[in-house]
């Protein structure tokens, strides 16, 4: 597990890239406030948006995940860990106002960039006054 790479994946890479590219600006692997040791991918800050890439096996991706034969009970368990601390992460932050975008890894990048950029356009539109 310690070669497995957990922060600037091919995937995550190529989306900052096409983010990039569109003139958007981020932080990456920010620190989720109030949760000690999680991070969350791609962050607006100021916009309060948090983008999560997750990978299929780690975050048991209801398409493609799969369960090793090999010490099967440890996995599931760990697996099992993955999945809700994933959903802690989210309700915790969609509590303190934040939107959460959840990607799986084998999301094309030009989907993701394109759902993640509308998403900042609609949360920069500044509200009419009545």
């Amino acid at each position: 597990m310690s070669r497995q790479a957990s922060r600037d994946t091919a995937q995550e890479l190529a989306v900052r890239r096409l983010l990039h590219g569109a003139g958007l600006r981020y932080r990456v692997h920010v620190p989720v406030p109030g949760m000690p040791r999680r991070t969350a991918d791609i962050v607006f800050g100021k916009l309060k948006i948090a983008v999560f890439l997750d990978g299929c096996f780690w975050h048991g991706c209801p398409e493609h995940a799969t369960s090793p034969r090999a010490n099967a009970e440890w996995w599931r368990t760990k697996l099992d860990r993955n999945m809700t601390r994933d959903r802690e992460t989210t309700d915790h932050l969609v509590s303190a106002g934040w939107t959460v975008l959840r990607f799986w890894e084998h999301e094309s990048v030009e989907h993701v960039a394109e759902q993640i950029s509308t998403t900042v356009a609609s949360k920069r539109i500044p509200l009419a006054k009545a």
